[in-house]
């Protein structure tokens, strides 16, 4: 029935992924157990010093590239997990139409670990992802915040988008006169 060449050697080309694979999805994991110390370690002490430092545009630089790396692992990780899934049940829908269950058994085995491990990575990546991008949202409204109470401070504020300028004072002669100092 499904005899090609062309069949086989997909099989075979589908085969040789399973162990990359892998491969991936452990380096996935262990990133994630990295951003989870990274994630710990920002808010222990990295965000403070960033709020102190008042670097806007390097800690912009920096979020958006850790947040990115979130994002990664919350995509990627569940796709990797369907493959590794996938992958090991082809040859192992076959060990049982030959009566091999052993093979079957290390097959299904192999497909709900990769599952889970591509589940739990995606998890992380967007939970750490969701909280980053709260702690930035916050850190850099702060930031920008103090720095336009310098800038308003020092006499050399100008206004952002979204912030209207100061009125010119109007003046005693002025007012007598029925126009105001423009």
């Amino acid at each position: 029935m499904l005899t090609s060449s062309s069949i086989g050697l997909l099989h075979m080309l589908v085969s040789y992924l399973l162990e990359p694979v892998l491969w991936l999805l452990m380096l996935l994991a262990a990133l994630a157990v990295l951003d989870i110390g990274t994630l710990c370690a920002e808010r222990i002490k990295g965000l403070s010093s960033w709020r102190r430092s008042g670097d806007v545009a390097g800690f912009e630089r920096l979020a958006k590239k850790r947040i990115e790396r979130s994002d990664f692992m919350a995509r990627i990780a569940p796709m990797l997990g369907l493959m590794g899934t996938l992958i090991p049940l082809g040859p192992g829908l076959a060990a049982l139409g030959d009566g091999e269950l052993s093979i079957l058994t290390t097959a299904m085995s192999v497909a709900f670990d990769t599952t889970v491990m591509g589940l739990l990575v995606g998890i992380v990546g967007f939970v750490i992802g969701r909280v980053r991008r709260r702690w930035y949202d916050d850190l850099l409204t702060g930031m920008e915040q103090a720095a336009g109470t310098r800038q308003v401070a020092s006499g050399t504020h100008e206004p952002s988008h979204g912030e209207l300028p100061q009125a010119a004072p109007v003046t005693e002669p002025a007012l007598k006169a029925g126009v105001a100092h423009v």
